[in-house]
């Protein structure tokens, strides 16, 4: 039954997000003649880590040699697991989106000098999300601010066919019913504080787990950003131009962004780092500070020059939000195998065109935008196959942390709990089977207490709070179980007990469920012919 104060609503296509993944794909759900709604647990336009970020983009001019170079830049790096095809399609459709973003869109790129075209290999993540909540909103798509999404809805049989949350500044419920839901959500860096990433907490995985959902990948869930000690300001990028350094000044042998996080890693365990943005001359560093401004604001505000004195780093984790893995998704249009579920952005593995290695921005940014807009077509044809479902015909679907019941239970224990297992980097980035096994024991018992039916609140606040701390448990479960599986080292997972890659697990790792975590392993997706990608739209 519905309380008589809950929010009601019906559509054809729900959005769970908001970020440039969810608002791409609520664009490419109005191409197509669809009605929108789009529940944002923050802000749609200031939540998510691209937010307040400065972040380059995947942007290649269809030309042969520069798609190839393109395409070619990250193979080695990602394992070999990255689909070409999928490449070429990501890279077509971020072309088109951003010449799109700048005329429709109104993003003001700025202007190259020599040949007075935009540059378009970039955006500000401030006014690149709030141009694409104006587009939006101009567009007619429902916004639903500040509400949490807890629970997927599915129909007899089986079908997602809406959702229910709370909006929290209303202090009332809702639940939406929809022809299509697309999962948007972003993904999960554990409540690490890592800049733009405190909605991103697997919510979206563990919803889509418990309607029997599969996920891909979730083994590179393992991504750690170098950031000044006591930071939250994330741009591993500019540390390339970085010396790394001793207390006593000696340099540390082998450190580096790219190649040599881990020499950091290990050295953290013992002493502290220092770094020094050292390898840039003038000019760059006058770009560094006009590309990434809020990167140098912690340093003015300390009174620290990074280019002439020396500042203690750290490691901050990010999980999946730039690591590769998420939900498996089965076809073009970005479709899970759940009847009437799709997933976009970080949300869905980016195996696809990282594979087993990403990081900020580039390929991440290009792979948000590109999945939005192949999930939010797909999505929208696929409502306007039916009637939209009646209420009273769904059910929830969600489980961990929902009870409602009477008491005095504050979640932040189980939080603290999860993210001991996760956040460490010598258990998730510096990973050795043993170290995994017992975190992955301890989470396994932590995630038997949270799924307990008695387990939960009827405050929304706990409710909510509770609902993360499932779903960065589930996620590291998902992390380990597959990481476990995968007995080499490949892209971002290294294994310190496996120090080798196998050529016989060239191949991805899927896995899933909930009080039964399990894992199968899939052979690179076969090569895909113009013509069948041309098909699919189609049809």
């Amino acid at each position: 039954m519905t309380e008589p104060d809950t929010l009601t609503l019906s559509t054809d296509v729900l959005i769970i997000g908001g970020g440039p993944a969810a608002t791409w794909a609520a664009i490419a759900a109005r191409d197509n003649d669809a009605d929108v709604v789009l529940a944002d647990k923050g802000y749609c336009g200031t939540s998510g880590a691209t937010a307040p970020a400065g972040t380059g983009v995947w942007y290649v001019a269809p030309e042969t040699d520069a798609r190839a170079k393109a395409k070619a830049s990250r193979e080695r790096l990602g394992g070999n697991l990255a689909d070409h095809d999928w490449m070429d399609r990501v890279l077509d459709q971020t072309y088109a989106n951003m010449h799109r973003l700048g005329a429709e869109g109104r993003y003001p790129f700025p202007v190259d000098d020599r040949t007075a075209e935009p540059i378009r290999t970039g955006v500000q993540g401030p006014e690149y999300m709030r141009r694409m909540r104006a587009w939006v909103q101009r567009r007619g798509v429902h916004i639903l601010d500040h509400s949490p999404v807890l629970e997927l809805l599915v129909d007899r049989d089986g079908r997602v066919a809406g959702a229910a949350g709370h909006q929290r500044q209303t202090g009332r419920d809702f639940r939406i019913t929809a022809g299509a839901v697309i999962v948007a959500t972003g993904g999960c860096a554990f409540l690490s504080r890592a800049l733009g990433t405190n909605n991103n907490t697997g919510d979206g995985l563990l919803m889509a787990a418990e309607v029997g959902a599969q996920l891909s990948g979730m083994e590179f869930g393992n991504a750690y950003a170098i950031v000044p000690k006591g930071s939250t300001v994330t741009k591993t990028a500019y540390y390339g131009y970085a010396t790394f350094y001793h207390a006593d000044g000696r340099v540390v042998d082998g450190a580096g962004s790219m190649k040599g996080r881990s020499v950091i890693a290990r050295t953290l365990l013992n002493e502290p780092v220092f770094a020094q943005l050292d390898r840039a001359d003038e000019t760059v560093a006058a770009q560094m500070r006009l590309g990434q401004p809020n990167f140098f604001l912690q340093f003015d505000r300390r009174g620290i020059d990074p280019f002439t004195d020396r500042f203690e780093v750290d490691l901050l984790a990010e999980g999946t939000v730039r690591g590769t893995g998420g939900l498996d998704i089965v076809d073009f249009g970005c479709w899970t195998g759940i009847p009437g579920l799709y997933a976009a952005g970080d949300a869905a593995t980016r195996e696809r065109i990282c594979g087993g290695f990403t990081g900020g921005g580039s390929h991440n940014s290009a792979w948000a935008m590109s999945s939005g807009v192949f999930a939010g077509s797909s999505a929208a044809r696929s409502s306007h196959r039916g009637v939209r479902p009646r209420l009273q015909d769904l059910c929830g679907a969600g489980r961990a942390g929902l009870a409602r019941r009477s008491g005095d239970f504050v979640p932040e224990e189980a939080l603290r709990a999860a993210q001991a297992e996760l956040v460490p980097f010598e258990k998730n980035y510096l990973r050795h089977g043993a170290r995994m096994s017992d975190a992955r024991a301890r989470l396994e018992e932590l995630w038997t207490r949270l799924s307990d039916n008695d387990f939960g609140s009827s405050d929304p606040a706990v409710r909510l709070r509770t609902r993360e701390a499932a779903a960065i448990t589930a996620t590291g479960r998902w992390i380990y179980a597959s990481a476990l599986a995968r007995t080499e080292s490949r892209g971002m997972s290294k294994r310190e007990d496996f120090p080798d890659p196998d050529p016989a697990q060239r191949g991805h790792v899927l896995t899933g469920g909930l009080d039964e975590v399990w894992v199968q392993r899939r052979r690179p997706l076969p090569r895909v012919s113009a013509d069948d990608v041309i098909e699919a739209f189609v049809a």
